[in-house]
C-alpha cells in the first residue's frame, strides 16, 4: 500500500481531562469498538477484577489513576487509530504536555456534574497554543449533572472554545433516555445495561416524525424538539476546515462507563479528524509525505516489562517510513543506530513491526542512547522543536538509604530522570543530589519504582526552593557573571545536561537577583537543546 494511502488512513490523538472525568474508561470503550479487547474494565471498580488495559504500572493499579502515558493502537473501519492516553493527575502534567507534541488532534473529556475543572483548563490552553483540533466529550450522562446548555456555556467561557454540538442528550441522570445524534440524524436509546457491548440505534431522519413520541415519550420528544431548535439557532454549523484549524470544537454527549454515545463519537472522529500533520524542525517544515524517514522521541519508559529490565523510547514517526533493521541517524549523538525489534503497542502488549508510517508510535529498545526530544532521521541534520522542560514546583534532597545498593540507586535515578519523571540537579557546592518535580506525588512514584524496579532504597529531605531557573549569561566571561556565581554559589546547581541552574528561595530573591544582574538571564522553561526565555 502506498505511503500516501497509509498516511490518509491514520489518526493519532490524545485524550485529556481532569482526573476522574472518565478518560481511561473512554479509552477502554474505544478499544472495545476496535475489537481490540473483549470486555472493558473500569479503572476504579473493585467488582471488576480486570484492571483497565491502559493502566499498566503497579502504582496505577493500586491508586486507580493513570500516571504514565500509554500508547494504544487499533483498527476501526479500515482506519488505523493511535491513542495516547495521558495522565489526568496534575502531578504528572509534564508528561502530558510532552505527549501533546506527538498528537495530531485531541479529545477532551468533561464530567457532566463537575463541568470544566482546573486541569482541563491548563491542558486545553496548551492545545489552543498549538492550534490542535479538539473534540469535546461530555461524560457520565447517566448521573445527575449540569444542564446541557449550561455546560456548553461553561466550555465556551472557561476554555475559550467555540463549540457546536454534534449530539444532544435526551434527559439526564434519572431521566436519561438516550442521545439524538445530530451528525448522523438518528436516536440512540439508553438501556442502562452496561453489559451490552454496543447499543442499537434507531434511524429518525426527522425529529418531527410522530414515531419519536412512541420511542421516547411525548414529554421527552417535546423537550428534545425545543432544545434542538435552540441548538440550531445558537450554535454555528459544523465546518471541518474550522475544526481542523482549531477554531471550532464539536461536542458529543454520552456515558463511557455504559458504553453509550461512544460509537457516535468514534464514527464522527474517524471521518473528520486530521491525518498526520506536518511538523516544524529547527531548519524547515517537514511533511508526512516526504520519502525520507524522520521522527522524534517524546517519551521514555523504563521497565515496561518487570521480568526484563528494558527501556523503551517512544518515537512519533513524522515523515517517510520507518523500517526495521535500517540504520538511522541519531542527530544529537551524530551516530547511526539500527533497530532489530521495533515495537508497536497495545497497552502493555507489544509486537514487533517491520514498517511504520507517519502518525505511528514506535517503541525502540534503548540502552541509554536516547533522551526526550531526540530526533532520528535518514541522515538530515535537523531537530524537532517544542518539547520543553518546566521549572519544577517541589524540591527534595535524595539520600541513599542502603549504602550497599548505591550502584542500583544511581542507575535507577538516572533512568527515571531520562524518562522525564522528574528532574535531577547536582549542587555545585557539595555535589548533593536534588530532585525537582512538578507535583508532590512524583516523589512517591520515584521511591516506589526505585525499590520495586531497581531494588534501591532512598529517603528525602525537604529543601526550601521557590523556583529553579536556567541561567543564561549574556557574556559568560563578564565580571558580572563571575560575581553572580561567587555570591550565589550556595544556590547553584547543574541539571542533567550540565546546564547551570539557580535555586531561588522566594519570589523576592528572584526579583532582586534579576535587578542586580540584568545581563544574567533566568528562564523558567528549558528547551532541550537551548534555553528559551520565559520571563
Amino acid at each position: 500500500m502506498s505511503l500516501k494511502r497509509e498516511i490518509e488512513r491514520r489518526r493519532t490523538f490524545g485524550i485529556i481531562s481532569h482526573p476522574d472525568a472518565g478518560k481511561t474508561t473512554l479509552t477502554e470503550k474505544l478499544l472495545l469498538f476496535g475489537g481490540a479487547i473483549q470486555e472493558a474494565g473500569a479503572v476504579k471498580s473493585n467488582k471488576i477484577k480486570k484492571g483497565a488495559t491502559s493502566d499498566f504500572m503497579e502504582i496505577e493499579r493500586q491508586r486507580g489513576i493513570s500516571v504514565a502515558t500509554s500508547v494504544l493502537a487499533f483498527e476501526y473501519e479500515g482506519v488505523k487509530i493511535n491513542i495516547l492516553d495521558t495522565p489526568g493527575h496534575k502531578d504528572f502534567a509534564e508528561d502530558t504536555f510532552r505527549t501533546l507534541t506527538a498528537v495530531d488532534s485531541v479529545i477532551v473529556v468533561i464530567d457532566v456534574a463537575k463541568g470544566v475543572e482546573e486541569q482541563t483548563e491548563k491542558l486545553v490552553e496548551v492545545c489552543r497554543m498549538r492550534n490542535i483540533p479538539m473534540i469535546v466529550f461530555i461524560n457520565k450522562l447517566d448521573r445527575e449533572g449540569k444542564d446541557a446548555f449550561e455546560l456548553l456555556d461553561e466550555i465556551e467561557q472557561k476554555l475559550h472554545l467555540r463549540v457546536t454540538p454534534l449530539s444532544f442528550p435526551i434527559g439526564m441522570g434519572y431521566d436519561f433516555k438516550g442521545i439524538y445524534n445530530i451528525w448522523e440524524k438518528n436516536v440512540n436509546l439508553f438501556s442502562g445495561d452496561s453489559r451490552k457491548n454496543i447499543e442499537e440505534t434507531i434511524e429518525i431522519g426527522d425529529v418531527n416524525h410522530p414515531d419519536l413520541e412512541k420511542i421516547i415519550s411525548e414529554k421527552a420528544a417535546t423537550i428534545l424538539r425545543e432544545e434542538l431548535e435552540l441548538v440550531y439557532e445558537v450554535y454555528p454549523d459544523f465546518n471541518r476546515d474550522e475544526y481542523l484549524e482549531g477554531s471550532l470544537q464539536p461536542v458529543f454527549f454520552g456515558s463511557a462507563l455504559n458504553n453509550f454515545g461512544v460509537r457516535e463519537l468514534l464514527d464522527c472522529f474517524v471521518e473528520i479528524a486530521p491525518k498526520p500533520r506536518p511538523k516544524e524542525s529547527d531548519t524547515r517544515l517537514v511533511r508526512p509525505e516526504e520519502k525520507e524517514f524522520s521522527g522524534f522521541v517524546f517519551k521514555i519508559h523504563a521497565n515496561m516489562d518487570p521480568k526484563h529490565r528494558d527501556r523503551l523510547a517512544f518515537v512519533k514517526v513524522v515523515s517517510g517510513t520507518f523500517e526495521r533493521n535500517t540504520a538511522y541517524l541519531h542527530v544529537r549523538n551524530k551516530k547511526k543506530l539500527k533497530f532489530s525489534s521495533p515495537n508497536a503497542f497495545f497497552a502493555e502488549k507489544k509486537q514487533i513491526v517491520d514498517v511504520s508510517y507517519p502518525g505511528d508510535i514506535v517503541g525502540l529498545h534503548d540502552t541509554g542512547n536516547f533522551k526526550i526530544g531526540d530526533t532520528l532521521t535518514e541522515g538530515e541534520e535537523m531537530r524537532y522543536k517544542g518539547i520543553p522542560s518546566f521549572s519544577p514546583e517541589h524540591f527534595k534532597y535524595i539520600n541513599n538509604a542502603d549504602p550497599m545498593k548505591s550502584k542500583q540507586l544511581e542507575k535507577g535515578i538516572d533512568q527515571l530522570m531520562d524518562e522525564g519523571v522528574a528532574q535531577l540537579f547536582t549542587l555545585e557546592l557539595n555535589g548533593r543530589k536534588v530532585i525537582g518535580t512538578v507535583g508532590a506525588l512524583q516523589f512517591e512514584v520515584i521511591q516506589y519504582r526505585l525499590e520495586h524496579e531497581y531494588g534501591a532504597l532512598c529517603t528525602y529531605e525537604n529543601l526550601n526552593v521557590h523556583k529553579a531557573c536556567w541561567v543564561d549569561p549574556k557574556d559568560p566571561k563578564s565580571d558580572e557573571f563571575a560575581d553572580f556565581k561567587r555570591v550565589k554559589s550556595k544556590f547553584l546547581a547543574k541539571d542533567k545536561r550540565g546546564q547551570l541552574v539557580f535555586f531561588a528561595d522566594s519570589a523576592f530573591t528572584l526579583q532582586m537577583t534579576q535587578s542586580k544582574y540584568p545581563n544574567v538571564h533566568l528562564h523558567f522553561v528549558s528547551e532541550f537543546e537551548k534555553v528559551n526565555s520565559a520571563k
